[in-house]
């Protein structure tokens, strides 16, 4: 299988994922970063090149309280309590952030390998009740900022949202790359807009949640092959894909623990696509401030798209 000839792998080809994708010790036995260390000096400095017009778009859904989302896609909502004094307001927030409600990134220790280790071959005890000694998410605390390339898979196929029956593909990513006239690059932050908006809005009562449509494993090539920086992605992993026996669905379960691809779940790129169509153009400077949460799995997050 290879993207050339547009073909799915077959289950003994995704298995073999594991060591053809594999970024343990690419970047030595210590490294934290995964696929962020793609992102070179050079690599910031030519996507703060991008900014011309100064325009600043949210990629963030809002923290889903229960009266922001109800029902079996939020299961764990969010709790927002407010104190309102004499002379002033503050409040509480706390939020399970994992799942399909809250836009969030992926921290490197979220997802073990089937058979026990974390990215780079460090054992899961390594996750401990206090935290992660490894992999976390406070290792990304000097952010990520990067060039942002949005592949409006909505857009290109000219569809409210994707469908079952059409999961997205390595190639097909490539293709809008060429339709929107950009050259995917080293570093980049790819961001697959699925049309979660319109699936939810066309399904509210959808369920299981983890079945709705998305990507296939095969973009794991893609991403690969293009020394991806991250994936950010609306709606997630397509289903019918049980032939992979994948622990924690195909894609999770390989570019977190193997390739060391940090994940951006369940972001809203409907206005950013609104903007890249005004503007004509689909790479951005993008920037991600996760949370400086010692030993987390992830973090809550606001992705800035910035023209």
């Amino acid at each position: 299988m290879s993207l050339a000839d547009r073909t799915i792998p077959t289950p003994e080809e995704f298995d073999a994922y594991k060591e053809r994708f594999s970024n343990w010790g690419r970047w030595g036995e210590d490294d934290q970063l995964g696929t962020l260390n793609h992102i070179s000096e050079d690599v910031r400095q030519q996507a703060a090149g991008l900014v011309q017009t100064g325009r600043s778009v949210s990629c963030a859904r809002p923290l889903a309280t229960e009266q922001v989302l109800s029902g079996r896609r939020n299961e764990s909502p969010a709790d927002h309590r407010m104190n309102i004094g004499g002379m002033g307001s503050s409040d509480y927030i706390g939020v399970s952030y994992h799942g399909f409600a809250n836009t969030h990134i992926d921290a490197l220790c979220h997802i073990f390998t089937a058979d026990g280790r974390l990215y780079n071959g460090r054992p899961k005890s390594d996750v401990t009740e206090d935290g992660a000694l490894n992999n976390s998410v406070d290792f990304w605390r000097h952010g990520i900022v990067t060039r942002g390339v949005l592949y409006d898979v909505t857009r290109h196929r000219g569809v409210d949202h994707v469908s079952f029956d059409e999961p997205v593909h390595g190639w097909e990513l490539a293709d809008v790359a060429d339709a929107e006239g950009v050259q995917p690059g080293s570093g980049d932050a790819v961001l697959v807009r699925c049309g979660a908006t319109e699936f939810w809005k066309a399904n509210p009562d959808f369920e299981p949640v983890w079945k709705a449509p998305g990507l296939h494993a095969s973009t794991l090539e893609f991403l690969y092959e293009t020394d991806a920086a991250l994936l950010g992605w609306d709606l997630m992993e397509a289903p019918e894909q049980d032939q992979y026996k994948a622990p924690a669905m195909p894609i999770h379960s390989t570019a977190i623990p193997y390739m060391g691809l940090p994940l951006l779940d369940n972001a809203d790129f409907d206005e950013l696509a609104t903007a890249c169509a005004e503007l004509g153009r689909w790479e951005f400077q993008l920037v991600i401030a996760p949370l400086y949460v010692k030993g987390g799995t992830g973090s809550p997050v606001n992705p800035i798209a910035i023209f």
